[in-house]
């Protein structure tokens, strides 16, 4: 995966950041309410104190109002269908179930991450992540198995917040080498998680609708109505399936 020096390279070969603005990005999600993702859950205080300490470190660049929790994000999903036939941002629960069952052959295990220091694309400053190229790739291949990422090379990271004007990448740049050196934070990866956000909002806080556990092996959904509220299915869940394996997952289409 790329180094920290590389990224650093990449954004200042852009002359400025990219503005980003608050408003109802209503071409996108066209009325949609939902969009979701798989990603690591770091919201832990070590982990809040460093993004702290960098959107300090960048005050007056940063769009106000970001409420994302701390997250490496691994694969988006899109929104979740409510027809038969998908659009091209969205997908169904036979997409969904695929990328679970790939998860279970795979059997993928607990490892840890090294959360770094303040780095930055074009779009958004974020704490860099390293240390398990060998899992993350592995769990990407299981969440990509049909489709390249749409963004390209993937870059794991964790979001600091988003530029709020387009600013000289140079004159950024200064204010990250500004911070202190800082010790790798290393976290134990237990888990990955089916999020989302609401699709309105930019930056707004994350929800968690399951999360596959990496040493059981097995989905977890938050709540026994998550699965059948995603595509609005017919069948009422029983009460068992919150803890169900993945080959059970009932996620009948309407």
């Amino acid at each position: 995966m790329i180094t920290p020096a590389a990224l650093r390279q990449r954004f200042l070969a852009e002359p400025l950041t990219l503005r980003n603005e608050r408003r109802d990005f209503g071409d996108w999600h066209r009325g949609r309410p939902h969009y979701l993702l798989w990603a690591i859950d770091v919201d832990l205080p070590a982990v809040r104190s460093r993004i702290t300490a960098a959107q300090r470190a960048l005050d007056g660049l940063l769009l106000d109002g970001y409420r994302r929790q701390p997250h490496i994000t691994l694969a988006l999903c899109g929104f979740p269908a409510r027809t038969a036939r998908p659009a091209v941002d969205e997908f169904d629960r036979h997409w969904l179930q695929a990328r679970i069952d790939a998860l279970a052959a795979a059997r993928i295990t607990p490892f840890t991450v090294a959360i770094g220091a303040l780095e930055s694309f074009s779009s958004a400053p974020f704490l860099h992540v390293d240390g398990a190229d060998g899992p993350l790739g592995a769990l990407r291949a299981c969440l990509h198995a049909d489709t390249p990422h749409p963004q390209g090379e993937y870059v794991p990271h964790v979001t600091v917040g988003l530029y709020a004007d387009a600013y000289p990448t140079h004159s950024v740049a200064q204010r990250f080498d500004a911070c202190a050196p800082v010790v790798p934070l290393r976290c134990a990866i237990e888990r990955i998680s089916l999020m989302g956000y609401v699709a309105a909002e930019i930056g707004g806080a994350l929800f968690t609708l399951a999360e596959w556990d990496l040493a059981a092996h097995r989905l977890r959904w938050r709540s026994r109505l998550a699965a059948a509220e995603l595509f609005r299915c017919r069948e009422p869940v029983r009460a068992n399936r919150d803890t169900a394996p993945a080959s059970d997952l009932p996620m009948e289409m309407p």
